[in-house]
């Protein structure tokens, strides 16, 4: 396998972005960018025999610079909410950006998918990403050390890892915010795919998205993927969560099991594409992206509209140290975090037709 590195751009700074484009034996291509440890391009096989593109992405730098949707971005310090954006660390009060009403949403400003990184090619299948986030980036302490990677396998899997370690006592939770459709470029909407999450239960909100501690059973509601059910099926019902994020827009309780577990699989009748997720993280969080609202600048003249992909972000729970029922997000001066996604891609089985 090899990876081929070109220039994509340039920021309006002058800097250089560079586009990393890696192909598997079986022609699933996956397009890389410097710029925020993009995932930009995903090229993955259909039924009929053709390569879809099957990520929501820009055309340009100039898009990827703002990128509100946060499309196949890298998300750190810490991914998803923090209420108030407010964390204590060590008895001292930390104050993040409060950019989502009151409370603190993917780290803020800048946020590491608005950043050049360092990229190198580690190895034939693998490209490495790295950055140095200062100390009181994003208002968190200690200077850290963060590194992605993307590594592609002549399996069909995209696994993407995150390391990171910082000099002070500090947060991590990170993930990648790329938004699927496995009917590719063409496709208006997302709610015809069938969704599975390996869940029992799922952490309610209050109207402002934060979490209210509970972990709440998915039995008998709309929130229950633990058979196949069609996104748009209830995404409209009457169901207090779904109506308070205008579709989903949650936090799943994984099964607890050892290593990297199934945690979630989606799948498309029309391209015959199925995708899993595997995942060591506790929670996952569905986005049906239902704040994408005539996002212009996509591939091809592609305007991206409401309900047009899914998120299926591998992370912590959100707000978690506000939580003590929740997996903690603390890591020790020095600790390493560490943690792995791997999506993997197949056709459906004739069986699931």
């Amino acid at each position: 396998m090899a990876i081929t590195v070109t220039e994509f751009g340039r920021t309006k700074a002058g800097e250089v972005v560079k586009q990393y484009e890696m192909v598997n034996a079986n022609g699933m291509k996956a397009v890389l960018l410097n710029y925020g440890a993009v995932l930009r391009e995903l090229y993955v096989p259909a039924r009929d025999g053709s390569m879809l593109d099957v990520v929501w992405g820009y055309e340009d730098v100039e898009h990827y610079e703002v990128n509100k949707p946060n499309f196949g971005a890298t998300l750190g310090r810490n991914a998803n909410r923090v209420a108030k954006g407010q964390v204590e660390i060590g008895g001292v009060t930390y104050q993040m950006e409060r950019n989502d009403g009151e409370n603190n949403l993917h780290g803020g400003k800048p946020g590491y998918h608005q950043r050049i990184w360092k990229g190198i090619v580690a190895d034939d299948n693998k490209v490495e990403f790295s950055m140095v986030s200062p100390d009181e980036d994003q208002g968190l302490p200690g200077n850290a050390q963060v590194r992605v990677s993307y590594k592609l396998t002549n399996e069909n899997q995209l696994e993407i890892s995150y390391q990171a370690t910082a000099d002070a006592d500090t947060i991590f939770n990170m993930t990648n915010h790329t938004y699927f459709n496995l009917e590719g470029q063409a496709s208006e909407s997302v709610l015809e795919h069938q969704v599975q999450i390996d869940a029992e239960f799922f952490t309610p909100t209050g109207a402002d998205l934060i979490p209210t501690g509970e972990f709440r059973s998915v039995e008998g509601t709309p929130m229950d993927f633990r058979q196949w059910r069609t996104l748009g099926k209830d995404i409209h019902g009457d169901y207090e969560p779904l109506q308070q994020a205008k579709g989903y827009d949650h936090n799943f309780v994984l099964t607890e099991k050892e290593g990297d577990r199934l945690a979630a699989r989606i799948r498309a009748e029309k391209s015959g594409i199925l995708m899993e997720v595997y995942t060591d993280q506790p929670g996952l969080q569905l986005y049906t992206s239902n704040a994408l609202v005539e996002e212009a600048g996509g591939k091809g003249g592609r305007v991206y509209s409401l309900y047009s992909a899914a998120c299926f972000e591998t992370q912590h729970f959100p707000d978690a140290l506000h939580h003590e029922n929740f997996p903690s997000t603390l890591v020790k001066a020095g600790e390493e975090y560490r943690t792995r996604t791997t999506y993997q891609f197949s056709l459906m089985e004739q069986a699931d037709l």
